[in-house]
């Protein structure tokens, strides 16, 4: 991974062939001390994990694809829970044959490269496990 801070709100960042977008994010969001983001980005993988949420079982259901495919879009948050590193990204892929997968992203592979930016945003919120709806959303009182 190598990254950019072009200003005093923005990371440029580019993923090489085999580096995994949510372990990378967190790695860089702990060393330059990001506590609230927006991530946006794009690129090529290989190899993703997404979930979808069931609203009735409050459970995900993994999606494991293997094979070449285009970032549509990667969008998503870094922000915190109980203080500490917590991320909530989707992904939107393309195969070959023009057909698109996604959904909660776990886990993503690069088979070529991805860039990324980062926007920091002031302040910082925290999440908390809401058992009503079974997600981990915002605070914002």
């Amino acid at each position: 991974m190598e990254f950019l801070k072009i200003d005093d709100k923005h990371y440029l960042v580019r993923l090489v062939k085999g580096e995994e977008i949510v372990a990378s994010l967190k790695n860089l969001a702990q060393q330059e001390q990001i506590k609230l983001a927006m991530v946006q980005g794009l690129g090529a993988i290989n190899d993703l994990t997404v979930g979808v949420f069931d609203t009735v079982t409050k459970e995900y259901k993994a999606n494991h694809f293997t094979g070449a495919f285009e970032m549509l879009s990667l969008t998503g948050t870094i922000d915190t829970m109980h203080g500490e590193f917590y991320s909530h990204y989707h992904i939107a892929v393309g195969d070959k044959d023009g057909h698109a997968w996604g959904g909660h992203l776990n886990a993503a592979y690069i088979s070529a490269t991805c860039e990324l930016i980062l926007t920091l945003l002031p302040g910082k919120i925290d999440r908390f496990k809401d058992p009503q709806v079974g997600l981990n959303l915002w605070k914002l009182h």
